[in-house]
């Protein structure tokens, strides 16, 4: 595993590349309590079934974080950086919000994205999603690390998996400082996010999987992907149950389907 940095004349990325194959494949994590840089070993390790057909990047946010940070820039931001990275036609993952950057990018950066895979994500910010943010946003304000990672935790994670861990929830709370909530704050404001009216516009083939009982987006997350290419044979919805919004993290067979959309011809 390779840790780097990229600099631009407007920010700095750190990034982390893993696997040897040779189709790149970039993943874009969702709105993090602390930086992604922290868990590079156990997103490794769980995307390690791509090593031999993959190189794969995962992008930070930017480091130098503006006072309002929209998520369109955010996507605008990754597309610089895989530009300076010389990527192109990259199989393309984001999950939750880094699915919202994802379609971003693939949309206005055609010649940058050769599939796309969204996880557990929406091409706008509805009521449901928007409460649950406010909740968040305002737990981080009030500087409870300990309530706020108890929050999205118990949003998040399946049930079970979440009454098993969380103690070990509280522990990683402890590790927050100001400057990883006052980012968490940022990367969590905008509400204006809406890709709708140009998923027609998307050229390269779409897989998105979400979850029936995701507590985060709704219950209908898959509805407007579905309004706005139906009949496309090269878009594929998978609606799991029982998993929650990390569906993406603990659902057994995600990481295959997601490997399997990638490598196949068609699409």
């Amino acid at each position: 595993m390779k840790t780097e940095t990229i600099t631009t004349t407007d920010f700095s990325m750190d990034y982390f590349t893993f696997g040897h194959g040779r189709q790149p494949l970039v993943i874009l994590p969702g709105i993090s309590l602390s930086r992604v840089m922290k868990s590079k070993e156990l997103i490794a390790g769980n995307y390690s079934c791509m090593n031999e057909q993959f190189t794969v990047y995962v992008f930070e946010r930017r480091n130098e974080m503006p006072p309002v940070y929209p998520i369109v820039q955010m996507g605008e931001d990754t597309a610089e950086a895989m530009n300076v990275l010389g990527l192109s036609q990259v199989c393309l993952f984001g999950a939750s919000q880094g699915g919202m950057m994802a379609l971003e990018i693939a949309i206005r950066h055609p010649e940058l994205v050769h599939k796309l895979m969204i996880g557990s994500s929406v091409p706008n910010i509805g009521p449901v999603f928007s409460a649950k943010l406010d909740k968040w946003v305002h737990l981080a304000k009030a500087g409870d690390a300990g309530a706020l990672y108890l929050s999205f935790g118990e949003d998040v994670y399946p049930g079970e998996v979440f009454e098993q861990s969380e103690q070990l929830i509280l522990e990683a709370a402890k590790d927050v400082t100001q400057e990883d909530l006052k980012r968490f704050m940022i990367c969590a404001e905008d509400r204006s996010f809406d890709m709708r009216n140009e998923l027609p516009n998307l050229k390269c083939p779409l897989f998105v999987a979400n979850a029936e009982d995701d507590q985060v987006l709704g219950s209908d997350s898959q509805n407007a992907f579905v309004s706005a290419l139906n009949g496309r044979p090269d878009f594929t919805v998978h609606m799991y149950r029982g998993y929650g919004h990390a569906a993406y993290d603990f659902a057994p067979d995600f990481k295959e389907r997601m490997k399997q959309f990638f490598l196949r011809e068609d699409g």
